[in-house]
């Protein structure tokens, strides 16, 4: 099968996922670590919240920010496999703000509406990246 040329917004989308992504490992590590310097700007309820993640929580968190790297990376590489991690990015994504959101009161303790809609536009990227892998792969642009 021959790829077809590659389109200039695919390099644009692919590094300003990529670093729009990587801000979410950094997230992720700076929490898993405990980094005080990074933790430092929140509450000691937003901490405990933080720290008392249930394993699942903090698995499906990873997968999710990891898994954004690599979609990223791989749609810069310009490989059908993106559609695939960036689905398994959305499901961890589910998982992860099900139990922010719903099975816990991370509305309350991370500070209400702010939050929850910085958590919207994240959902709202990782569907749009999504959709666009999907878009790429079936104009054969993705190999």
């Amino acid at each position: 099968m021959q790829t077809a040329e590659t389109p200039w917004h695919l390099w644009t989308i692919g590094a300003i996922s990529l670093l729009w992504n990587a801000v979410g490992v950094v997230d992720f590590v700076m929490t898993q670590t405990k980094n005080q310097a990074y933790m430092g700007q929140f509450t000691p309820e937003q901490l405990e919240y933080f720290y008392g993640f249930p394993r699942w929580v903090v698995i499906a968190w990873g997968v999710a920010t990891g898994g954004s790297v690599l979609g990223s990376a791989l749609l810069l590489l310009r490989r059908r496999f993106t559609v695939q991690i960036n689905l398994v990015v959305l499901v961890a994504m589910g998982l992860t703000f099900v139990h922010n959101f719903v099975l816990s009161d991370g509305f309350t303790i991370m500070g209400g509406v702010g939050p929850a809609i910085f958590t919207a536009v994240i959902v709202l990227v990782g569907v749009l990246l999504f959709a666009y892998a999907r878009a790429m792969a079936k104009r054969g642009v993705l190999r």
